[in-house]
Parts: C-alpha cells; structure tokens; sequence
C-alpha cells in the first residue's frame, strides 16, 4: 500500500501545484469558433473573455491527461526551473522578484509540488514512525507478558524432563512438581493481565493546573505511538508555517538595507525549502539504491549549507564573505526554527 500512499501524495502535491499556479504559459491549438464557456466568438487558441482553452477534451483518456498534466504542469518551464534552482538559486530567485515569471514554475506551486513529493518518497522508501511506542499503562502489561513467556519455557522443560526415558524417579517427582509450580504462577499471571486490562495503571507525572496542557501530555503517555504518527502526518499539511516562521530571521539578516522587501525574503525562503526538499528526495532514493551512508551523511550536511551561502551571494548580490557569514548565522537560525515547528505542531497535537 505504500506505492499506492505515495503516488497519491504526489498527485495531491501536483494538483495543489496546479491550483496555486493555474495559468502555466501553456499553448494549445485553437479548436473551436466559439467559446463553449461563453459563447464568444475566438481569436485564439483562449478565450478572451472567460480565458477558457478553445480546445477542450471529451474522452477518458482525457482524465488520464488532466491528472498527468496536473501533476507535471511545470512542463518547460519545470526544466528551466530546477536547474537554476540547483545551481543557481539566487538567480532564480531575484529574476523572479524582478518579474520575469512566466518563464519560471512559481515558488509556491513548486514548494507544494516539492513537500508532497518528499513525503511521498519517504512513504514508498518506508520511512515512517515507530509503532511498537508503548504508553505508560503498557509497561505493566509487557513485564507481566515477558515473565509469563519464561514460566512457559521453564515449564515445557520440566516436561520434557519428566518424559525423558533416562530420568530417575527422584528426577520425575522434581520434575512434577516444577511443572505444578509453573502452572501456578501462570494462573497467578493470568489474572493479573486480566486485572491491568480492566483497570489499568495510570500513571500521571504533569499537574501544571492547565487542564488542556495536563490532558495533552497525559494523551502523549498513553499513546505516543499515535501521537508520533499525527506529528508526521501534520509536518507535511503545515509545512507552510516554516515560511512566516522563516521570515523574521531573514529579515535580521538585511534590515538595514531598504532595497529588500519582505516578499523578497519569501521568495527567498519558499526557494530555499523547495531545494531542500527535493534534496532529501534524491537522499533518500540514493540510500534505497545503496549509496554508502558516510556520503548521503556528508551531502546531507554540506549541500544544503553551500545552496544557502550561494543563494545568499546571488540574489541579494554579496561578497562571498558576507554571504558566507551570514549563511553560518542563518544556519543557527534555521535550528531555531525548526525547533519552533515542532514545537507549535506538538502543541496542535496535544491540544487537538
């Protein structure tokens, strides 16, 4: 199911793409004389008036080619997109502020397509939470399951003992009664498992008079497998949270200097995360294909850092020093960030 969970997810992320980015510069071949939205007579392959195609599909595979399209709208401009993306991302992300658009995928049409990809890939390479997290009220059920699983072994033991042709008397009778005293402690175990099921142990260790904040923890003790497993499943849904999060710091970075504006910073920063993002892609597919973990390790650490210091020099044009300086501050501030994202998403869990 996981192939299945993972093309839905890069579907999702595509047609959201496409939702945000609706006009993609594509051409298409004028089909009819009039417009069938309207009823205005056409001059070229869009309608004027309502911007409908004049081409319009009526077939199955028809739906075949608008979820295709909807995925891959980038088309062209996708290719002219990730390249400068990867190599030159500060060009990319000041010829976009200046407004040479149409050329390029938009920056929240790729984040979108790049954040569901990633999880996407994450799903189909099995990257996902722990399950076997036991809550508090577990532990006693688990030691009691551990001591019963020794009891049967010592049990089948002294069975086997007693049936064994070679044994003594002496050696049968110990054998009997070891196997009396196992079916003793088993009953005895038996009923305690049977006791913590219909009263299990609570264990409360927040009393900070919150009640929203106590009932959140005390949720976190009970089921952390759980609730590890909605934290990733938001990660994705409020990925968004990291650009507003993001935009303070960047601004620290160049108050002084009125010449950028607050979207500049936001282009900035959806470009940075849509990079980063298909980075761990290619990370990830690289570690299913075999790739040494010294190397995965290393690009994982250093990519990143070096895509930051170059997107740095060119789109807001520094010295290599100066970007570079700033990169290593902005680094500390990406900690800073990320720590408030999961933060703000345990919060949501615990509370939601």
């Amino acid at each position: 199911m996981g192939e299945f969970e993972a093309a839905g997810e890069m579907i999702t992320g595509g047609l959201l793409g496409r939702a945000v980015e609706p006009q993609a510069g594509e051409g298409h071949a004028q089909g009819h004389h009039m417009c069938l939205n309207c009823g205005t007579a056409l001059i070229g392959a869009h309608c004027h008036r309502c911007g409908q195609a004049g081409h319009v599909h009526r077939s199955l595979a028809a739906i075949g080619h608008e979820i295709v399209h909807g995925v891959f709208h980038f088309e062209g401009k996708f290719w002219r997109t990730l390249p400068l993306l990867a190599w030159r991302p500060g060009d990319l992300t000041r010829r976009y502020i200046a407004g040479e658009r149409a050329r390029f995928v938009s920056p929240m049409a790729i984040f979108l397509f790049s954040i569901f990809a990633m999880f996407a890939v994450f799903s189909f390479a099995g990257i996902s939470p722990p399950t076997d997290m036991r809550g508090v009220n577990a532990y006693p059920l688990a030691a009691v399951k551990s001591e019963r699983e020794q009891v049967v072994k010592q049990r089948e033991k002294a069975i086997e003992k007693r049936d064994a042709t070679d044994s003594d008397a002496d050696d049968k009778a110990e054998a009997v009664q070891d196997i009396a005293d196992a079916d003793a402690r088993l009953k005895g175990l038996d009923a305690a498992a049977q006791q913590l099921k219909e009263d299990p142990v609570e264990v409360k260790v927040a009393h900070t008079g919150w009640y929203t904040l106590d009932h959140g923890i005390e949720k976190w003790q009970q089921n952390p497998s759980l609730m590890v497993y909605k934290l990733q499943s938001s990660v994705y849904k409020f990925s968004w949270l990291l650009i507003p999060l993001s935009l303070p710091f960047v601004w620290l970075l160049f108050f002084w200097k009125r010449e950028y504006k607050l979207y500049d910073h936001a282009i900035f920063i959806i470009y940075s995360i849509s990079f980063m993002s298909l980075l761990f892609i290619v990370i990830t597919v690289a570690a299913k294909l075999g790739v040494p973990s010294k190397v995965l390790g290393s690009a994982g650490v250093f990519i990143p850092f070096f895509h930051i210091w170059r997107q740095l020099q060119q789109a807001y044009r520094l010295r290599w020093w100066s970007a570079l300086l700033r990169a290593i501050v902005l680094t500390h501030f990406i900690t800073i960030v990320l720590c408030l994202f999961l933060l703000i998403l345990v919060a949501m869990g615990m509370m939601g």
